[in-house]
């Protein structure tokens, strides 16, 4: 339990960093899978860091890990959401056109003066925040057992 907490402290500065990216994208008018790719591809190096450093220590006496191997593997780990959250935005964005269903908030904030914040754009920005609570879970299993997994030494007399 503890490692699944730390882990979610990761994800959510992973989180903070895709979604910023991804607003900042949006808000500029830049097309969602433009700003959903930016933002995946910054967050991952920055969960395998963390992961790496925080969440999944190296044990010393199981076998060393391979950088590059983890850190592909940590890209492989993430690429399943990614490749899901980018099917699940197109499905709640162009087949269900969910701003269309924001109109009211975004009425709510022009009275507020907050003009960016269209309903499309609050639409698309809603779309991301559920597949959110959907693809987590799934990272934190497949990181844990396959990425950070590290094998037991071939030899126990060797130092790994």
């Amino acid at each position: 339990m503890k490692q699944f907490l730390k882990f979610g402290l990761v994800g959510l500065s992973n989180t903070l960093i895709s979604e910023t990216i991804y607003v900042i994208i949006v808000c500029l008018k830049g097309h969602y899978l433009l700003a959903s790719t930016t933002g995946f591809v910054l967050s991952v190096f920055n969960a395998y860091y963390w992961n790496n450093r925080y969440v999944f220590k190296e044990d010393d006496s199981l076998e060393k890990r391979i950088w590059w191997k983890v850190l592909f593997k940590t890209f492989l780990s993430y690429l399943w959401g990614f490749v899901a959250n980018l099917l699940l935005l197109a499905f709640w964005i162009d087949l269900l056109h969910i701003g269309n269903y924001m109109e009211p908030l975004a009425e709510l904030l022009r009275g507020w003066n907050i003009r960016v914040l269209d309903a499309q754009t609050l639409g698309s920005l809603f779309a991301e925040g559920i597949n959110l609570i959907l693809v987590l879970p799934i990272n934190f299993f497949l990181n844990k057992f396959w990425a950070f997994r590290q094998k037991q030494c071939r030899n126990a007399d060797s130092d790994c």
